[in-house]
Formats: C-alpha cells, sequence, structure tokens
C-alpha cells in the first residue's frame, strides 16, 4: 500500500523551541526640545500640560530657555509643569530624544549625539544629501512626522495642520477683502438684503473640507471642485448639508471663478501641485477678488501664485489679491502647537511603555511608517527615489 505523503516536512514534526513573547519593559525617557530657529517658525511640539504629563509619568524634559515664546508659553510655564530648562542650545540637541517642529540645520545635526532619536517634519523637497550623509554618520534614528499613520491610515498630523490652513484661509480671506490694498470692502456674513460672498473651493481634501466649514458658517455661498467624485461625496456628508459640487472642468471652474469673491485652491500632487487655473482665468476674475492658494508649498494650483511671506504676505496680479505664504499654521502657533502636542504625548508614552522606540515600531506599524532612518540606515525608499541612494527594508533590520 501507498503511504500517503505527509503535509509536513521531517523537520517540522520534530519538537520545536518554544518562542516566548518578548516582555515590554518600561523605560524612561528624556526628550529635547530646542528653540526653533527655521524664519518664521513660531510653533513647538510640546505644551506644558503636555510636558506635566510626561514628567508625571516618570521621564524627563529639557527645554532651551523661550522655546515656547512664540507659541504663549513661557520659561516658567515649562518649569512649573516639571520641564528643566537652559540656554545651552547643545546641551538640548544631546538628549537622546529631540523633538522639533522643522528639521535640523546642519549645525544642529553636528551638535546631536550618536545613536539620537529624532522626531521632527522630514519636508523632503528642502533637504540636501548632506543631511543624508550626516544622520548616517551619526547612527540617528529618525523619524518624519508628516510620514506618521494613524489606527484608521490617515495621517494624524498632515490633518491637525490641514484643518488649522483650512479653516484660517477663510478667515485670511475675510481679512484680506477689507485690509489688502485694492480690497472690495465686502463682510463675510449672511447680511438680509446683501447677496452673500461667493466662495469657490478647490481640492476636496481636509483643507477643503475645513475651508467649506468656515465659509458656511460665516454665511458664504460655496462651491467645491474636484477630480474625485469619493471626496466631493464625503465632503458632502461630513458638512452635513447639501452643497454646490462639481467635478474639475474648465469651463464650469471658469465660469465660477467669474463670479466669485474668494477662491481657495487647495489641491495636492505627487511632486507638485497641478496648475488647475491659468492665468487667462485669473485675468477674468473680478477686480479686488482674493485668492489663497493653500498649496503653494508644493508649487500651488493658481498659475500666477508667487510664494510670500508672513511679513509681506500678498501681492496683486491682474487686479486679484494673491496670498501664497507656504506655513499658514504658523500663523497660528499656539492653536497649531496644542494641536501637535496632543498628537505627540500618546506617541511619547506610548513609545515609553514599549521600552524604547525599537520595540514600539516592531508593533506600531503607524508609527513605523514615519521612520525614515534608523540607526543611520535610511529605510524610506520616496526618500531613496528623489536622492537616488539605496535604501534598505525597516522589516528587515527591526525583527
Amino acid at each position: 500500500m501507498h503511504q500517503p505523503s505527509s503535509p509536513f516536512t521531517k523537520a517540522q514534526l520534530l519538537p520545536q523551541e518554544e518562542k516566548l513573547e518578548i516582555v515590554k519593559q518600561k523605560g524612561a525617557l528624556f526628550i529635547g526640545l530646542p528653540k526653533e530657529t527655521y524664519f518664521q517658525e513660531k510653533r513647538i511640539c510640546l505644551t506644558p500640560d503636555a510636558v506635566g504629563a510626561l514628567v508625571a509619568h516618570g521621564h524627563r524634559v529639557l527645554v532651551e530657555s523661550e522655546a515656547g515664546i512664540e507659541s504663549g508659553f513661557t520659561d516658567k510655564d515649562y518649569s512649573e509643569a516639571g520641564a528643566a530648562i537652559t540656554k545651552d542650545t547643545a546641551k538640548v540637541f544631546s538628549c537622546p530624544i529631540v523633538l522639533k517642529i522643522e528639521p535640523p540645520s546642519q549645525e544642529e545635526l553636528e551638535l546631536m549625539k550618536p545613536k539620537t532619536v529624532l522626531i521632527s517634519a522630514l519636508q523632503l523637497k528642502t533637504r540636501q544629501t548632506a543631511y543624508f550623509k550626516t544622520l548616517a554618520k551619526k547612527k540617528i534614528t529618525a523619524l518624519g512626522f508628516e510620514f506618521i499613520k494613524d489606527e484608521d491610515h490617515s495621517y494624524p498630523v498632515v490633518k491637525a495642520l490641514s484643518e488649522i490652513a483650512g479653516t484660517a484661509s477663510v478667515l485670511i480671506a475675510a481679512e484680506l477683502m477689507v485690509n489688502a490694498k485694492k480690497g472690495n470692502g465686502l463682510l463675510f456674513g449672511n447680511i438680509s438684503g446683501v447677496p452673500p460672498i461667493e466662495v469657490v473651493v478647490i481640492g476636496a481634501g481636509t483643507v477643503g473640507e475645513f475651508a467649506v466649514r468656515s465659509a458656511l458658517g460665516l454665511g458664504a455661498s460655496v462651491k467645491v471642485f474636484d477630480s474625485s467624485l469619493t471626496k466631493l461625496r464625503n465632503l458632502q456628508v461630513n458638512v452635513g448639508r447639501p452643497l454646490f459640487t462639481s467635478t474639475i472642468q474648465p469651463k464650469n471652474l471658469m465660469k465660477s471663478l467669474r463670479r466669485c469673491d474668494v477662491a481657495i485652491g487647495a489641491v495636492r500632487g505627487k511632486n507638485r501641485s497641478p496648475i488647475l487655473v491659468t492665468k487667462s482665468m485669473v485675468e477674468n476674475m473680478k477686480k479686488g477678488a482674493v485668492i489663497i492658494d493653500v498649496s503653494v508649498d508644493m508649487g500651488g494650483c493658481f498659475e500666477t501664485t508667487e510664494v510670500t511671506s508672513h511679513d509681506n504676505p500678498t501681492h496683486i496680479s491682474n487686479g486679484v489679491i494673491h496670498y501664497g505664504v507656504p506655513n499658514i499654521p504658523a500663523r497660528y502657533p499656539k492653536t497649531a502647537s496644542i494641536s501637535i502636542s496632543n498628537i505627540f504625548t500618546p506617541y511619547l508614552l506610548d513609545i515609553a511603555d514599549n521600552g524604547g522606540i525599537e520595540n514600539t515600531i516592531r508593533f506600531d506599524s503607524g508609527l513605523r511608517n514615519g521612520l525614515y532612518f534608523y540607526r543611520g540606515i535610511l529605510t524610506n525608499k520616496s526618500v531613496a527615489d528623489w536622492f537616488d541612494m539605496s535604501y534598505s527594508d525597516i522589516n528587515l533590520l527591526i525583527y
């Protein structure tokens, strides 16, 4: 009789050694919060309340003197929350974990100790190869907070800052209609007997949704354009009322831009925002109308947009007021800081509970997604492609 072949190999039938779960050991964190030196950057990653929560869990926080002053938080606030304050920048950068908004400059990187954990924005488009070479040389583990994912696969930090940018875009437009040179003196608000302000929002993502919410809240008449029907549908559901929505068709868009008082651009592309509003379309807009191009940091979706700064935020082209500041949330540093701090605090407590960043990225795939350098090894494919560098899959390094 022929013996049926076994589905197991001989080796698999032999007794195997038992694999026990790695015991998670809690660890105390030592976090450095440096003062931001980047142009017009006023935000800070942790509020005094967040520092208080971390200190209560047995962690240490070292804050550079006046790091939170632009966000409305004094050294006294941080000191009372349990942080240590220092005027020595090098001391802050020598902490095992460095937490900041903007990516560190080359000089700041030099101050960091080998094997430091850096958590900041990456801002891929503004990096140079030298930045990554220094990270590799110092065997630094780095997380870019714009890549960190949530349980629902969204990007919590990007979402939070997009909510601020969307809401702010309408409030900025309301100011510019009155204060800017050549502003048309119109008031947002549903005033009886006066036709409402007409707002066109291009892009139905988070920025677009919060711009729509704010504009509707101020009594404006709103039209939303996006190439994705799903996004338009979701926006209507989230806002909870029927709206004028349209796919991006030049004829419809042109017609709406001709009539609108405010146009908000919030469309992102893979590498660059697509230009959806041409110079000739802007030429046909009302004189004194306002354009807020929230996508300006990725090139902008209005052809006539120029990059401006918070000090001199507008330029006028074809009689239309253009606002092209790339970092809108920095205009509201306190709100932005509280929002970012709310996201970081649970992550930091989680890292401590898991006994450090190594174990946490092993268990938390969302945080692992934010990792672009691990002990001096590049682990992010998009960074590797952008700079033509070689990278290693993080899953091969941590298991």
